[in-house]
């Protein structure tokens, strides 16, 4: 049983994660504006990749691995149905982009692609504050 500071450090570490994850938010929108497109993928992921972190602080689960952090993200919340299908498809989708944008740098990274993903971003944090605030985590 988790005493009452613990609990205290888990919703402020959930609190950071989702901060982080609106702070990539808003990052990645000026990259976009800027013509960045590239690093506009990344910070939209990273902001999944945040907000996810924090739904798995919720279970004492939270990862530094991004293979663990879907994997994890998709045991305890896409499997249970605690967190819909579509947003297993959207972490992996954005996550496949954002190696796609940082590593294969001879591919032109498309507009309409970085616009998408930020769109899909802004809806998995979204989606997750809802869950967050739903079990009074925030």
């Amino acid at each position: 049983m988790e005493t009452a500071d613990e609990l205290f450090a888990q919703r402020d570490e959930v609190a950071l994660y989702v901060e982080h994850a609106q702070q990539m938010l808003q990052v990645a929108d000026h990259n976009l504006a800027d013509g960045f497109y590239a690093s506009a993928i990344n910070r939209a992921y990273y902001a999944i990749f945040y907000a996810a972190n924090a739904l798995l602080t919720t279970k004492g689960l939270s990862r530094s691995k991004h293979s663990a952090v879907i994997a994890t993200f998709r045991q305890h919340f896409i499997k249970p149905g605690l967190i819909e299908d579509e947003y297993s498809d959207t972490y992996g989708r954005v996550m496949a982009n954002r190696h796609v944008s940082d590593y294969e740098i001879q591919l032109t990274i498309e507009p309409d692609v970085a616009q998408d993903d930020l769109q899909d971003a802004r809806r998995f944090v979204e989606r997750v504050e809802r869950h967050l605030r739903q079990e009074g985590w925030l």
